[in-house]
């Protein structure tokens, strides 16, 4: 990767070339690359909120997916917000640690197969095999395996050839 000086003699397409090849397999680095790029065009205080925001950076990111507030996606993990806002400045204590890892297992899926603003409604709407439930009531009620499983099955296109 060029360093700052070399990237700035560069022409704004060979940049932008370069620091994609470079992380081209890590579509998650370069959607946050994108992000932090706009917001400090916007100014240091848009660009600091993009940053507090994805501290805590894998459950704050998938709740910025799913399109949840703090206070919703506390409430979904039976937690208060301010215990929860302390998971995204410290870490998800190990008692959460399997329902977050689940969670962010099914959302990793979604991204891959579905377009990113599509997510909140996929994950809101009921669906006939959890038996009318949304992916969002299965977080709500801690079963982040079902939740997992769902995912998997949704995307399991070998099925739909037998």
């Amino acid at each position: 990767m060029p360093t700052e000086t070399a990237i700035q003699k560069l022409r704004p397409e060979e940049a932008a070339k370069r620091v994609f090849r470079a992380r081209e397999q890590d579509s998650a680095w370069l959607d946050r690359f994108a992000e932090c790029l706009a917001g400090y065009r916007e100014g240091p205080a848009v660009a600091e909120g993009i940053t507090a925001r994805h501290s805590g950076s894998d459950l704050a990111r998938t709740i910025g997916l799913w399109q949840l507030s703090q206070a919703k996606a506390a409430a979904l993990f039976g937690v208060s917000r301010q215990a929860f806002a302390k998971w995204l400045q410290r870490g998800v204590p190990a008692d959460h640690a399997v329902a977050v890892a689940d969670l962010k297992a099914a959302t990793e899926l979604l991204e891959h197969y579905l377009k990113r603003d599509r997510i909140p409604a996929v994950v809101r709407r009921p669906a006939p095999k959890l038996d009318g439930a949304s992916l969002l009531e299965l977080l709500g009620r801690g079963d982040t395996k079902r939740l997992l499983s769902a995912c998997r099955e949704m995307f399991d296109f070998e099925r739909a050839h037998r």
